[in-house]
């Protein structure tokens, strides 16, 4: 040994330098730490966003802490204000009780950190048994646990727990740092709690807003459409709204601009109006910000079309009844004098001799009584509308009934009525009034087709037994040499109030009562039809 060396041993100075780098390496080893904490945390924050999963978290977590901890499990439990559940867990084989698993309040190393608000560590001894966690950890070969409470604003909303495969890495120069990740933890769990449940109040009120069947529209004050649902895009045929204005779109042709009094009065507006042949219920509702500004308008729209026709529909049932009421009252009436008049003839007919003048005119008065009598019963017969049984009937029947009641009034016109009723017809099960109604309204409608015709006028009423689809069928047509339907109408004659004579002489209703009162005896009405030429209506009825 050298003379340097001897002085260097006796004044320690190679001792000096060893401890000085030990204690500089041992400085740079826990600045690194350091440094890696803050970017655990900072990544953690950066990292976590509203679209990642748990599980995502929890493995991004890991593989950070794993760089400086000996860590080989985390797992996240949540408290929901009754049980604490296990919610999530990583590695996902590292698991002995399954997610969504309600952990006992009794001996639980995780409810203890919940209750006390503190964080805990605790080396696993399966000897000691002395919490319900440490079965399962020791199957899962974690040697110490640190378990944290996850606290956001004030409330502990859970417990993160970090398993370490060796024991005593609870370093108390370590525990602010998992401390601090715990709040970080706990407050992107609540941003995304709190998000979600905004999501999914969104999502609900735009799947509400698409469901609804009506049409909405979210205008501004301008007129420019904002929002608008399915429903509005079906009604006007439409892809996208923006080259539109609610008024353009709405209101063109009409006074009555419901948008423009709603923001002119700042209230609730309702009207009617008539748009793309419906009869629109309009109803605009204000939108007013947090200042009291009215800053858009919510448009409201309901088709009433069907609505109105059965108002209108019902109101002329209501007069139908009224009127059969008043026609069997008034016919009741008739029927006393009418009895006394036959009865009367009848005796006097007796008395007088066939060669006697006297006895032609009261044979006439007699016929003319018999006549009355029959029209009065199928008055009687028509309008007896609350006893409509459905029974075993004839078709031949309801149409004698239906001409005696209006037969004399076509023959007026110059129209030649023509029968050909085949003989011992089946029955059909029904109701005879109601066959008879539709007779009478295919009747009534070819009497109005003559209406411009100075020609011959014929209608022609037959009945005959057919087969149709391989069963038995009882046919009447109806046809007459009229001025015919044109093309463009023959698929609306049957539509409720659909009509192409003046409010005086039509309602709309005759055609498509008669189609309903067919198929509720399970048959059918059609129509042929030639402009100019005529038309021929076939009722089928199915034999009993």
């Amino acid at each position: 040994m050298n003379r340097k060396e001897m002085i260097d041993l006796l004044t320690g100075v190679q001792s000096s330098k060893k401890s000085y780098y030990t204690e500089l390496k041992k400085t740079v080893n826990e600045l690194q730490k350091k440094n890696m904490q803050l970017e655990i945390i900072n990544d953690v924050t950066k990292s976590f966003n509203i679209d990642m999963s748990m599980d995502e978290m929890l493995k991004h977590i890991m593989d950070k802490l794993q760089t400086i901890f000996p860590i080989k499990r985390v797992s996240l439990s949540l408290y929901n204000g009754n049980d604490l559940v296990l919610s999530n867990v990583y590695p996902a084989d590292s698991v002995v009780l399954s997610p969504d698993s309600i952990l006992p309040k009794s001996d639980s190393l995780y409810w203890l950190a919940l209750k006390s608000g503190q964080p805990c560590y605790y080396e696993i001894d399966n000897r000691n048994g002395t919490y319900f966690e440490e079965e399962a950890l020791s199957l899962l070969q974690v040697a110490g646990v640190w378990v944290f409470p996850l606290i956001s604003k004030g409330h502990i909303i859970g417990v993160l727990t970090l398993g370490g495969k060796e024991k005593r890495w609870n370093d108390s120069s370590d525990q602010g740092f998992f401390e601090q990740l715990s709040d970080q933890i706990a407050v992107c769990i609540e941003n995304a709690r709190l998000y979600n449940e905004v999501l999914s109040s969104h999502q609900q009120w735009e799947e509400t807003f698409r469901a609804v069947s009506d049409v909405i529209f979210v205008v501004d004050l301008t007129g420019r459409i904002l929002q608008y649902n399915q429903s509005a895009k079906q009604f006007f045929q439409e892809t996208s709204f923006k080259q539109h204005s609610i008024e353009e779109l709405l209101f063109p042709f009409t006074d009555s601009n419901f948008f423009k009094q709603c923001i002119e009065s700042g209230a609730p507006v309702d009207g009617e109006f008539t748009l793309h042949e419906k009869i629109m219920a309009c109803s605009c509702f204000p939108i007013f910000n947090d200042s009291g500004s009215l800053y858009a308008v919510i448009i409201y729209l309901k088709d009433f079309t069907e609505k109105r026709r059965f108002e209108a529909q019902l109101l002329h049932s209501g007069k139908l009844a009224a009127l059969g009421e008043m026609a069997a009252g008034v016919a009741h009436e008739l029927n006393n004098p009418l009895t006394a008049i036959l009865g009367n003839a009848q005796l006097l007919l007796r008395k007088q001799s066939e060669n006697d003048r006297t006895y032609h005119l009261l044979t006439d008065i007699h016929q003319c009584g018999i006549r009355c009598r029959n029209i009065i019963r199928s008055l009687l017969t028509f309008s007896r509308q609350d006893e409509l049984l459905f029974e075993q009937c004839s078709v031949n029947e309801a149409v004698e009934q239906a001409l005696s009641l209006v037969g004399n009034q076509i023959r007026k016109e110059n129209i030649w009525i023509q029968t050909r009723l085949q003989q011992k017809l089946p029955f059909i099960e029904g109701s005879v009034q109601q066959i008879g109604q539709i007779i009478l309204n295919l009747l009534l409608n070819a009497k109005d087709a003559f209406s411009e015709i100075e020609s011959e006028k014929r209608i022609l009423i037959e009945t005959k037994l057919t087969e149709h689809e391989g069963k038995q069928w009882i046919s009447l047509m109806v046809k007459d040499n009229g001025c015919g339907i044109n093309p463009t109408q023959m698929t609306e004659i049957f539509n409720p109030f659909f009509t192409t004579k003046s409010a005086v002489h039509g309602t709309g209703l005759g055609l498509s009562v008669s189609l309903g009162i067919a198929e509720a005896h399970g048959g059918t009405l059609t129509v042929t039809s030639e402009l100019g030429i005529g038309s021929r209506f076939q009722l089928l009825l199915p034999c009993t």
